[in-house]
């Protein structure tokens, strides 16, 4: 899946089914592929009359004759010759080293002062400066007429990329590194200070050289405020999409702009924004909010609770087993009155000041199970939906032998095949992509649901492209029950692709967890197949949170043995009949956690329970 393995990204030809007729075929990597990686894995299949050496070294293949061997790389150019028969391939893999760069005359390395962009911040902040240089050598910055001295670094902590969870291989280590400095110092007045700059000193010789960004101090009583001014303000825990997401800021958000850096600015509840995703509202004092009374209203398939406030301000959203947190920031409460009637979702509503610019509401919900949750600003009050859970027939097929053929009746479900067009996803040994097999799956399952009685909705029927954010879209137009996304895996380049197999699942929002650890052990159970495990990730198909939504990947493309059971018809139609069966029993499951409906089943004998 393109999302997760960014690192694995496979040639970019279209395969054909003409391709794997060749002798020999190499799907992955294409020549001259670059890697940070310490190896490399080659992709492709050969008939298995004969043997495929590479570098004169025979691999080994699955029975149909597909390969999946990996090879350590050294740093620089690494040549692979495929041999089977007479045929020939030959491609160059290159190693980079992420590492700077250290220059051993009189000069700084390329794109590592800092900092690279224009900065602002508050009086008082840490303001960090770094530069790689020569070993030995003096290295200090001059701003704003004071010379800050940056001390050189003996050893460095390496985090592991996010990918490396995926392959067991998230382990930080310690590096000795030469040539780093660093250093930090504070300013106490508003100002613009300029560009810093440094100087380097080395056997009596000395250069200098201006940081690309600039460097400003912001006035406390003169800041500037910040609207939101897209539908989900993406808010982040730091200045670049590095940084993990935050809860989304409906449209109509204001908050007081606390620091800048490049393109992002960050607010004064802490996230960081990008600037194209605000504007600043001239003339306007800090926002702060109050809030007085509560109401809860029930809808058609939902309760909305209405927050009305004096502005728009920032929200978090923190779900729990049976809870549902709320935190309104920069928010003084002044709450008398609260209307909560009973309810099919919430027990109880309780709200607590935890700060004195900070309210909590967290609501006691009445099941283990959440469906899902809308959040948006009508002027200045803040909309918060919560979805009733949806109406899941009893077993109780003495009074309606329907319930046992149609169990899901009336039950909304999202598929969505994943890549599509030209966005091919992973490719197996043969060429073939992962678009084609997940629409396949995705039909055969669609099939087996509407049977059960769903109704399915599907994001694309065809081998057509559709972007992540029409199908994030779709779901959040649709609000179905749940949401599950069709995928098949590949790895990173540091990954075993001839050991790796199974089936995984994704999930980001709690309301998922379960559904996602549901259908893993029962598609591995019933199926007899390899758990790869369950992951929380931050996926653009598990993001949504209208709707549980989980991101299923049912195998490896690029493992040359379990390639040959994704590809098999049979256990395509296996395959799916296990999900729409597993997905049947985790309603019915979920359904029973609430102990009120528990109650109702056994009293009234009802056929539905809403």
């Amino acid at each position: 899946m393109k999302t997760i393995l960014g690192l694995a990204v496979l040639a970019s030809v279209m395969a054909s089914p003409a391709l794997a007729e060749q002798p020999l075929f190499l799907t992955y990597p294409s020549d001259n592929h670059q890697t940070t990686a310490e190896q490399i894995f080659l992709i492709g299949t050969a008939p298995p009359a004969e043997d495929v050496r590479v570098n004169g070294q025979v691999i080994p293949r699955s029975p149909a004759g597909h390969f999946a061997p990996s090879f350590p790389l050294k740093l620089g150019k690494n040549r692979f010759t495929l041999r089977y028969q007479n045929q020939t391939i030959q491609i160059n893999v290159t190693r980079i080293d992420p590492t700077p760069n250290v220059p051993t005359e009189l000069s700084f390395a390329q794109d590592y002062l800092t900092p690279n962009v224009d900065i602002a911040r508050l009086p008082g902040e840490l303001i960090c400066f770094r530069a790689i240089a020569p070993p030995n050598a003096t290295v200090t910055v001059n701003l704003a007429n004071q010379t800050i001295p940056l001390m050189a670094q003996s050893q460095d902590i390496q985090l592991p990329p996010n990918s490396a969870g995926l392959i067991d291989q998230n382990q930080a280590g310690v590096q000795s590194t030469t040539g780093d400095y660093q250093g930090c110092a504070t300013a106490e007045i508003a100002a613009n200070l300029g560009q810093p700059n440094y100087q380097l000193t080395l056997n009596g010789k000395t250069i200098s050289q201006a940081a690309p960004g600039q460097i400003s101090i912001l006035n406390p009583v003169e800041l500037e405020v910040a609207e939101v001014i897209v539908d989900a303000g993406v808010a982040r825990t730091g200045p670049s999409t590095t940084y993990s997401r935050l809860t989304p800021l409906p449209k109509g958000v204001r908050a007081t702009v606390t620091g800048r850096e490049g393109e992002w600015v960050r607010l004064d509840y802490g996230a960081w924004i990008k600037a194209e995703e605000v504007r600043i509202v001239p003339n306007t004092v800090p926002p702060t909010a109050v809030i007085r009374s509560i109401r809860a209203r029930q809808i058609p398939g939902a309760t909305e609770v209405v927050f009305p406030l004096n502005t728009p301000v920032p929200v978090t959203v923190q779900q729990g087993d049976r809870t549902f947190t709320l935190t309104l920031h920069n928010t003084t409460a002044q709450t008398d009155v609260i209307r909560l009637d009973d309810d099919p979702l919430i027990k109880r509503l309780d709200w607590q000041q935890v700060t004195p610019t900070q309210v909590n509401y967290t609501f006691n919900l009445k099941s283990d199970q959440q469906w899902g949750y809308d959040l948006r600003y009508d002027q200045t009050n803040l909309i918060l939906t919560l979805r009733h859970p949806p109406t899941v027939r009893t077993q109780n097929v003495e009074l309606n032998p329907e319930n046992a053929l149609q169990p899901l009746k009336g039950i909304k479900i999202l598929l969505d095949p994943g890549h599509g067009g030209a966005e091919l996803g992973a490719r197996g040994p043969t060429g073939y992509p992962e678009k084609d097999v997940n629409l396949i799956v995705s039909k055969l399952l669609r099939e087996q649901l509407q049977k059960k009685g769903a109704t399915v909705y599907m994001t694309r029927e065809t081998d057509q492209a559709v972007s992540l954010g029409d199908r994030v879209t779709m779901i959040n137009q649709v609000k179905p029950a749940i949401a599950l996304s069709i995928h098949y895996n590949a790895l990173p380049d540091a990954g075993d692709a001839i050991n790796t197999k199974g089936v995984g699942m994704f999930w980001y929002h709690p309301q998922a967890h379960n559904l996602a650890i549901f259908l893993q052990d029962y598609l591995v159970n019933q199926l007899d197949r390899p758990a790869y495990g369950v992951f929380w990730n931050n996926l653009a198909l598990t993001r949504p949170h209208t709707a549980p939504s989980v991101l299923l990947e049912l195998g490896f493309m690029i493992n040359p043995e379990e390639f040959e059971w994704i590809t098999n018809p049979q256990q395509q139609q296996r395959l799916a009949s296990a999900i729409a069966d597993g997905v049947t029993e985790w309603f019915q499951n979920s359904q029973y956690s609430n102990p009120k409906l528990i109650v109702a089943i056994f009293k009234t004998e009802t056929l539905a329970i809403p």
